[in-house]
């Protein structure tokens, strides 16, 4: 299981790889920067928040996973 600064860390690394790509495509389709900031803006805030949901709902879900025996006590 991830702690929830792990999680926090990946949606925070992911959401400036994604607004970068956010705020290039609206600067190519509109032509004007300041507006392809507020987009990016908005779209760094919103999706961090829904990233971080996500993130701790499928750290609920066993998918995919191997369990791994750790002994009770180690010598």
């Amino acid at each position: 299981m991830e702690k929830h600064k792990r999680s926090i860390a990946k949606a925070i690394s992911w959401r400036v790889t994604g607004t970068i790509d956010t705020f290039l495509i609206a600067w190519l389709i509109t032509g004007k920067v300041v507006l392809a900031v507020s987009i990016g803006g908005v779209e760094a805030i919103t999706k961090f928040i829904l990233y971080y949901f996500h993130e701790r709902a499928w750290n609920k879900i066993e998918y995919g996973r191997e369990k791994v025996d750790v002994p009770e006590y180690q010598i």
